[in-house]
């Protein structure tokens, strides 16, 4: 698939996921959206990779939903409205769900589904001054597909404030709100050590602690979960990853993935 609003790109382990419609502040339309659900598709597949940095070119992140998409949304009739809502979900779903971490940097306006996406994220940099907002009753709408992965993000007491009132607030707020991990005038910048941190651990250690942190959060501390984080740290164990990296541990070197992925970066 031919992308126009976006770009993928790879530098060895590393994916870079780019939103490339500054003209119109990386709007999102329903072409954005299939583009989107396409690239995370490939990047899914590919188990070559350990990482994706999702950006965006031009002085804003992301500005929301894009006029003309909302005039035709508009225009649609229910069942087609539906269709249409589904695939912003399912964009929000792939994102969320993706195997690998997912870093997000992020300046000037990040506004309703901007939000979703960086919510989706496992770690985030964005500038001071970025401004973010849950814009979508102003128009007399609600930020339905995103509002799970928010409300997880920020809470559901302060996504109460925010989703209702849909008030600007910065990155320092963002940040304070656990939205935000990391404020920095240059993102890309700030996030290098970030990356460099993600690149140096183990791939399938990365897929594989990303699959037990989904399992974990929320869910009960019981006799089942305790059996299975059990069962999870036993396997892992025993994989030649695991083996390496504790070999490479006791033998106080760094273990061969670091190695193989420094060559894939050169």
């Amino acid at each position: 698939m031919a992308y126009q609003y976006i770009e993928l790109t790879q530098q060895g382990p590393l994916a870079r996921l780019t939103l490339n419609r500054p003209d119109k502040h990386n709007a999102f339309n329903a072409e954005t959206i299939a583009e989107l659900l396409d690239a995370l598709a490939r990047v899914a597949e590919d188990n070559a990779l350990s990482l994706l940095v999702l950006d965006a070119r031009g002085k804003h992140f992301c500005a929301g939903a894009d006029l003309a998409w909302m005039k035709a949304q508009a225009q649609m009739d229910a069942e087609a409205n539906l269709a249409d809502a589904r695939q912003l979900a399912e964009l929000m779903r792939r994102l969320d769900t993706l195997p690998i971490p997912v870093l997000a940097q992020v300046q000037g306006a990040a506004f309703g589904g901007a939000l979703g996406l960086i919510a989706c994220a496992d770690v985030v940099v964005a500038q001071p001054d970025s401004l973010f907002c849950l814009s979508e009753v102003k128009l007399g709408l609600i930020p339905a597909a995103i509002s799970p992965y928010v409300s997880r993000a920020i809470g559901p007491r302060q996504m109460r404030r925010y989703a209702l009132t849909a008030e600007r607030f910065d990155g320092a707020q963002a940040q304070a709100l656990g939205l935000v991990h990391e404020l920095a005038e240059q993102p890309a910048e700030a996030a290098q050590p970030l990356i460099d941190a993600l690149l140096a651990n183990g791939p399938q250690a990365l897929r594989a602690g990303k699959s037990l942190l989904a399992l974990v959060s929320d869910a009960p501390i019981d006799e089942a979960l305790c059996e299975e984080t059990a069962r999870r740290i036993a396997a892992i164990r025993v994989t030649p990853e695991g083996q390496e990296g504790l070999q490479a541990f006791f033998d106080k070197r760094p273990p061969a993935w670091q190695h193989s992925k420094r060559q894939e970066a050169q």
